[in-house]
C-alpha cells in the first residue's frame, strides 16, 4: 500500500480543477439585517473561474433579470444596435461580484436550463445571425465600455448550455442547433479574435449527436477555442474515462489545440426519487468532499484543460456552502486546497497503486511543498487503509491536516519521515493534506 511523491520531478502547471458555476453571495448594503452571505470564504478558496449558468435561478444574483439573453435583451423583437434595447443592470452587478472575490468570470451566452411544464427561453432563435449579434453587444458592453459599459476583460465566452438535452435546454433540432452555433462562433470570433469563443456544454458522451456536430466544425473551419460538457458520476474513474473519451474525439477532427473543459460536475447517484435525495445528502457531506478531492486530483494527470464544480449558487447541489447560512460545508475544504495548489504553482509526479486513494502533489519556489490524498469511495462497507507515503525531495518535519467528520482541515500532528517515508492512516472517506519544506 504505497503512494510515492517525487518533488524534484515537475510535472507541469497546477490546473484550475477548483473553477465552479456561479459566485458568491454579496450584500452590498452594509446595513442589511440578515446574513450578508459568503464573500470572505469564497474569496480564500482562491477560485479560479466561475461560470454564469443557471444564475438567474438564484434571487441573490437579480434572478430572471440576470445574464441569459433573454433577461440581457427582453425584447426579441427590438434593436440589437441600440444600447436601450439591452438591461444590463443585473448582470453588471453579478460580474462585479464574482470578480470582488478574485474570481475571473466564465460567461455562459443563452439559458438557464427550464424544468417546467412551459418553455420560456430554450427555443431556437427566429433569427440566428441576430441572436449573434446580441452577443456582441453584450460582450462589447462587458468588456470595451459600450452603453455605458465596462472593460472586464472577460476571456471565455460559451455558446448555449446542453442543446443535446431535449425538453429541457433545447427545443429544436440538432442540426438547428448545430447552425446557431456556427453562425454565432463565425461572428463573435470575427468580432473578438482575441477571446475564446466555444461550447457547446453537452451532457455526456453520445456520439449520435457529437459526430454530426464535428463533422460540420471540421467540414466548415467553424471556430472553436474550447470544447465544454459535463460528466456527473458517484466514481472518480467514470469522469476519468469519460475526459480521455472527449479528448481523443477532438483530436480525431484535428482539434488537437481546442481546450476540454468539464463545467459541471459532481457526485450523483441518479437524478430522480430517493437516489437523487441520497445524492445530495452525499453532495453536502464528508463523502462528497472526498470525491471532489478525489476528480481534481485525478484530473490533474489527465488530458483536461478545467473543472467547474457544480454548483456554487445557493442550491441542492452547492456541496460547498450552506444553502441557508451560507457558511462552508465539507467541500469547501477540498476547493480551498486545490486554490493553495493553484498558488504554489507546479505540479509535482505522483505515483500510487492503492485502490481508491486519490493524490496530488505541488510545490512552489519558496520550497513549501504539499500533498492532498483522498481515499474516497462509494462502498460503504470500506476499511480503514495504512498507507506508506515516499517523500522525495523532502526532509524534515511534515505537517498532517485532516478532513473529515470532526476536523475542517485542521492540523492534526507532525512528524518527521523515517528514510523520506511517513506512514498514515486514513479512514474511507477522509482527506489528508501533507505540508512539509
Amino acid at each position: 500500500m504505497k503512494l510515492t511523491v517525487d518533488f524534484d520531478e515537475a510535472t507541469g502547471k497546477i490546473k484550475p480543477m477548483n473553477a465552479v458555476n456561479n459566485g458568491p453571495v454579496y450584500k452590498k448594503n452594509a446595513n442589511a439585517t440578515f446574513n450578508t452571505g459568503n464573500m470572505g470564504t469564497y474569496t480564500e478558496a482562491n477560485i479560479p473561474f466561475a461560470r454564469t449558468h443557471d444564475a438567474s435561478f438564484c434571487a441573490d444574483y437579480g434572478g430572471e433579470h440576470t445574464v441569459d439573453i433573454t433577461a440581457v435583451f427582453p425584447d426579441l423583437d427590438a434593436d440589437p444596435y441600440l444600447a436601450e434595447s439591452y438591461d444590463f443592470h443585473f448582470t453588471d452587478e453579478y460580474c462585479e461580484t464574482i470578480m470582488t472575490a478574485g474570481t475571473k468570470v466564465f460567461f455562459r451566452l443563452g439559458q438557464k436550463i427550464e424544468h417546467g411544464t412551459k418553455k420560456y427561453g430554450i427555443y431556437p432563435p427566429r433569427d440566428f445571425k441576430k441572436w449573434a449579434v446580441i452577443c456582441q453587444h453584450l460582450i462589447a458592453h462587458l468588456n470595451e465600455g459600450w452603453a455605458n459599459g465596462h472593460h472586464y476583460g472577460i476571456e471565455y465566452f460559451e455558446i448555449w448550455n446542453e442543446p443535446d438535452l431535449y425538453g429541457k435546454c433545447w427545443l429544436g433540432t440538432p442540426e438547428q442547433f448545430y447552425e446557431l452555433y456556427a453562425v454565432t462562433a463565425r461572428h463573435l470570433k470575427n468580432c473578438y479574435p482575441n477571446l475564446k469563443i466555444g461550447g457547446p456544454a453537452v451532457t455526456g458522451y453520445n456520439e449520435t449527436w457529437l459526430r454530426p456536430f464535428f463533422e460540420k466544425i471540421r467540414a466548415e473551419y467553424i471556430p472553436m477555442d474550447f470544447f465544454s460538457w459535463h460528466g456527473y458520476a458517484k466514481e472518480p474513474r467514470e469522469v476519468v474515462d469519460a475526459v480521455r473519451k472527449f479528448r481523443m474525439l477532438l483530436d480525431e477532427y484535428g482539434l488537437e489545440n481546442v481546450q476540454s473543459i468539464l463545467n459541471e460536475w459532481n457526485y450523483v447517484i441518479s437524478f430522480k426519487g430517493e437516489e437523487f435525495i441520497k445524492t445530495v445528502e452525499t453532495e453536502t457531506g464528508i463523502k462528497g468532499a472526498a470525491f471532489i478531492a478525489a476528480v481534481m486530483a485525478a484530473c490533474q494527470a489527465e488530458p483536461v484543460d478545467m473543472l467547474m464544480y457544480y454548483d456554487a449558487r445557493p442550491c441542492r447541489m452547492n456541496g460547498l456552502f450552506s444553502f441557508y447560512t451560507y457558511r462552508p460545508l465539507k467541500g469547501y475544504f477540498a476547493v480551498k486546497i486545490w486554490g493553495e495548489f493553484l498558488k504554489m504553482g507546479c505540479s509535482c509526479k505522483v505515483e500510487c497503486d492503492v485502490p481508491n486513494i486519490y493524490a496530488a502533489a505541488a510545490k512552489d519556489e519558496s520550497g513549501e511543498k504539499a500533498v492532498m490524498v483522498s481515499y474516497y469511495t462509494d462502498n460503504n462497507s470500506a476499511v480503514t487503509q495504512t498507507l506508506e507515503i515516499d517523500l522525495a525531495g523532502t526532509d524534515g518535519q511534515t505537517d498532517v491536516y485532516l478532513l473529515d467528520e470532526k476536523h475542517d482541515m485542521t492540523k492534526v500532528f507532525s512528524a518527521e519521515p523515517e528514510n523520506g517515508s511517513l506512514k498514515l492512516v486514513i479512514e474511507p472517506n477522509t482527506v489528508v493534506l501533507l505540508r512539509a519544506k
